[in-house]
Order: C-alpha cells, then structure tokens, then sequence
C-alpha cells in the first residue's frame, strides 16, 4: 500500500481545489459591471428586465427638501377626496405627526378613508414605548382611520426583527404620490442646519407610476390585517399628461434570499453613468460588489461623489463601517464629503444631467438585503438640475475627506464594516 501524502503535498492540491470551486461559483453569480447603451431608453429596459419596471413618461415631480415635504403633504391630505394611504418605518407623538393627525381626522370624518400601515420597530422601538398606541392610533381610531402594524414581533423568530418595511409611501386618491427619505417625527422638522433637525429629501409624484406606489401600500395593507383595497383606490391613469416632463418608475423592494430589487436598481443606476455620478446616502456601506462596481466607474473616468454623514450620526456603528470604505474610494479617485451640521438622512443619486433616484434605499446590508424599500428612478433633467443645487448647499455645510485627513481605515472601522456586512449576509 502506498504511504499517505505529505501534508506539504495535500495543501497545494486543496488550495487549487477552493480557487476554481469560487471560480466556478462566480461564473454563476451575478456579476458586474454592467454594460448599459447610453441614456434613458438603455436604463429602462434594463430596470424592466431586471425589476419589472421601466421608465414611464406622463409625470410631474417636485423635489421637497426637508420639512417641506409636510407642508405639501397635508395640503394634499386636507384636498383629498377618495382616500389617503400612509406606509412610514417611523411615526412618533411629535407636531409633524399633529398636523398630520389633524388632517386625517378632518378627512375621515367627511367619508375619505383614510388607511395607515406602521412599523411597530421604528415607530414604538419594538413597542415598548406605547406613545403611538395612546397619541396617534387612538385620536385616528375614533375619527374612523383604519391603523396597522406591519409584522408584529410578540412570539415571532428573531429574523421577523430584521424583516421589516422601511418604506416611506403616501398615496392620496390614487393620483399623488410622496416618498423619500422622511419620518413622521421632530427630528424631521427644521431645515436640517441643527444637530436635532435632521437633513433629508423627498418627492411628489403625479402620474402613472403612482398606482405602482400604490400597490405596494396594499401589499402591505393585506400583510398587515387589512384586507384588500377597494377599486376605487385604483384609478385609471388614463393616456398621462403628455406635456408633463418627467419619466420615473419607482422600484419596490422587499428582503429576500439572494439579490434583490432594491440591490438591482443600484447597479444599473450605477452602470448608466458615463460622466458623473453623485451619491448621497446616510447609511453609506455597500457590499463589496458595489464598491467594485464604483471603483470600475472611476477608472472609466466617471466623475463620483459620496455625501454621508458626519460627526452626527444616529448610529455609530453604521458611520465607522461607513469610514471603513473611504481608503480604497479615494484612492480610485472618488471625493467624499461628510455633511457636518446633522445627520445627512437622503437618500439619492444622481447621475450625468438626466437621471436621479430619491427614496428610502439605504446603501447599507440591511436595507439591500432585509428591509422593504421604495425609491423612485427619475428621468428628468429640470428635476436633476434642481437636485444639483441642493448638492451645492449640502457642499457648503460638509467638509470634504481625504487620505490625509480622515480617509484611511484603522481595526475599529474594519471590524465595523464586517459586523454590518454579516447583517444581510444569506446568500
């Protein structure tokens, strides 16, 4: 009988074995970057291949940058006529969420239903904190607005803690849609230019691709207890107003296993870029393949920005796992800033001088592989333009990051950006 190997023999042997195996594994993966045709018509039938939505004309926008997005939303609300529909991860006691109480209770009480779909993690902190329950669900109850819970946590398995919605809808008549990165909360309130007023931005939508928002309220309006939505609430959206200039389609998201549509759309976004690419995110620590695919962008000379936030931040975890990225970023060529007066909360990208996206995908495990998310994809270059300028403000109140001051990683921001990849790490 012959002598067993050496050991010194075996490893070469099995070290070849595991290279080819995450060869072969890769070769069935799915890989970037993507190779786009330039402009909108190439987007959208990528997205449509990809998400199930493409780029639909016949729309009108307005960009809302902070509390601004309340001041249009309960003028919407106090004009409705058939119905409102509210899906928020936050709602809390608070003024913002008076005004909007107000309105639904005036609403309800003149025959427009009114539905609310909140997340009991965000808006009662795993419901040990009642306020929601005594201030707000009740005030709406007895004015007649049906409230739900999406995914409750008492005797469920500890994966339903991270399965949650983070989306932030709000539908009124079927015809006008908001979404973005807003909560109903103070710390929303403000100009976003003090440490409590948080920075964020948002959006109103009038056209077609309301009906895709939604239809992503009533799934979770059916998950949550309340049975399925009237016709009524599904208007016909007609031919679209030809003269209106913006196309959108909004990409709904849910966590699964393997990748999802929140993590598509981002790709393909990234891979339409042939000049610039602009990204502001507040939870700013995407997987490896994403910054693969950044890294690949600026080699092809792609102009790439990065605003997150900076000394103020809700979540230092987040923000050291966020800093773990900036070294191989800079080093490629991109520019960083962090946003310095209060947590910088948007999320939105820009690209070129056509296309935008305004929602609440963080770029972060958990919202890409966990968390329900809803973001619209915008083409529009009046709409872009007007995100360019509210670049250009954040600018002046950020400091820009560099290898010098700031950029480079340390153990702590390693061993932060692991903890937060292992979060959505099933596939």
């Amino acid at each position: 009988m012959d002598e067993p190997q050496e050991l010194e023999e075996l490893l070469p042997q099995a070290g070849a074995h595991f290279l080819d195996s995450d060869r072969e594994r890769a070769r069935h993966e799915m890989r970037g970057p993507f190779m786009l045709p330039p402009g909108p018509t190439g987007l959208s039938f990528a997205l449509y291949q990809s998400v199930g939505v493409g780029l639909m004309p016949g729309h009108r926008l307005e960009l809302l940058e902070n509390s601004t997005v309340f001041d249009r939303m309960v003028e919407d609300i106090r004009d409705a006529k058939r119905s409102v529909h509210i899906l928020v991860y936050i709602w809390r006691p608070s003024r913002v969420s008076d005004r909007i109480v107000e309105a639904l209770v005036e609403r309800a009480r003149a025959g427009v239903q009114c539905r609310v779909v909140v997340d009991p993690v965000g808006s009662e902190e795993v419901r040990g904190n009642k306020d929601f329950d005594l201030q707000v669900e009740k005030v709406l109850a007895e004015a007649g607005v049906e409230v739900h819970y999406y995914r409750l946590l008492a005797g469920k398995v500890l994966g339903r803690l991270l399965g949650r919605t983070h989306n932030k809808i709000v539908v009124v008549d079927g015809r006008i849609g908001y979404t973005g990165g807003f909560g109903i909360y103070k710390t929303w309130e403000g100009g976003g230019l003090k440490p409590e007023e948080w920075r964020d931005t948002s959006v109103r939508v009038e056209g077609p691709e309301v009906l895709r928002m939604q239809l992503s309220f009533s799934r979770h309006w059916q998950e949550s207890g309340g049975g399925l939505l009237p016709p009524s609430a599904f208007p016909e959206p007609g031919e679209g107003d030809t003269s209106a200039p913006s196309s959108v389609g909004f990409v709904d998201s849910a966590g699964k296993l393997g990748i999802t549509d929140a993590e598509r759309m981002v790709r393909l976004v990234i891979a339409a870029a042939r000049e610039r690419l602009w990204i502001a995110n507040a939870y700013f620590t995407p997987p490896n393949a994403i910054l693969e695919q950044l890294e690949e962008k600026l080699g092809q000379g792609v102009e790439v920005r990065i605003l997150v936030p900076g000394p103020i931040h809700d979540v230092p975890i987040i923000r050291a796992s966020q800093r773990s990225t900036y070294a191989r970023l800079l080093a490629a060529g991109a520019r960083i800033y962090e946003y310095q007066p209060s947590m910088m909360h948007a999320k939105t990208m820009l690209v070129d001088d056509w296309l935008a996206v305004v929602g609440s995908t963080n770029l972060d495990s958990l919202s890409l592989n966990k968390l329900g998310e809803g973001s619209l994809v915008i083409h529009d270059e009046a709409f872009v333009r007007k995100l360019q300028r509210c670049w250009a403000k954040d600018l002046r109140h950020s400091k820009e990051v560099t290898l010098r001051n700031g950029g480079r990683t340390n153990p702590w921001r390693r061993a932060a950006r692991r903890a937060t990849q292992l979060v959505g790490r099933d596939r």
